[in-house]
């Protein structure tokens, strides 16, 4: 399987968790997607009433400079990790 496809299927199994990850966890794997699949973050940071917007922002923006294709690996990484602690559905 190749590294996009490998992507893709941990995407989707991070929906079929069986229960919700914690809010750190989320924050990773947030951050770990985006800049997979779009690269440094490229929008301005929310403004300071939207706590949840700023949250990921922060996260995604905190991963600037890592290549997309090491952003992938780790994104990959993290899910099976929450599959292995959480397990899916």
């Amino acid at each position: 399987m190749s590294l996009d496809e490998r992507f893709k299927k941990a995407a989707d199994d991070v929906q079929k968790l069986k229960s919700k990850p914690s809010n750190d966890d989320l924050l990773e794997i947030y951050a770990l997607f985006k800049q997979g699949s779009v690269g440094d973050c490229n929008t301005d940071r929310p403004g300071m009433l939207d706590l949840k917007g700023k949250a990921k922002w922060d996260a995604w923006n905190g991963k600037k400079g890592m290549s997309q294709d090491k952003a992938k690996e780790e994104y990959i990484a993290k899910v099976e990790s929450l599959i292995q602690s959480i397990g899916l559905q």
